[in-house]
């Protein structure tokens, strides 16, 4: 379930983002309230999955669809062009998204316990 919960947050990336583009500066009403809904909505979510993935993955995740989301929509409405370079790009970090979700987590390396220095 949290990694549904994460791919909806990018999603909700993607429309702050298009809403704040839209948004004149937050000077056009309807966007900027997108904005700030989609927004709050983004993090709560985000939030939660960071209860059940790591920040570091989730975070990278999260960044890495929403530019993902946010591109791909501006090239579907003809905001962008489409060119072959954006789109292997673009594979390329939907692939790397993938990719971390593919890893086996494994624990953290335990720290070093450091003495205290003695002074001698």
């Amino acid at each position: 379930m949290p990694w549904i919960v994460l791919v909806v947050s990018a999603v909700l990336e993607a429309v702050w983002a298009t809403a704040l583009g839209r948004s004149d500066g937050l000077s056009v009403l309807t966007p900027s309230i997108v904005f700030f809904v989609a927004l709050a909505a983004s993090m709560l979510t985000l939030a939660y999955v960071t209860r059940h993935i790591p920040i570091s993955t989730a975070y990278a995740i999260w960044a890495g669809l929403g530019a993902a989301f946010t591109v791909t929509y501006s090239m579907l409405t003809g905001g962008e062009a489409v060119t072959a370079l954006r789109v292997l790009f673009l594979a390329g970090i939907v692939a790397s998204v993938v990719g971390l979700k593919l890893l086996r987590p494994r624990p953290a390396a335990a720290a070093e316990v450091v003495d205290e220095p003695t002074g001698r």
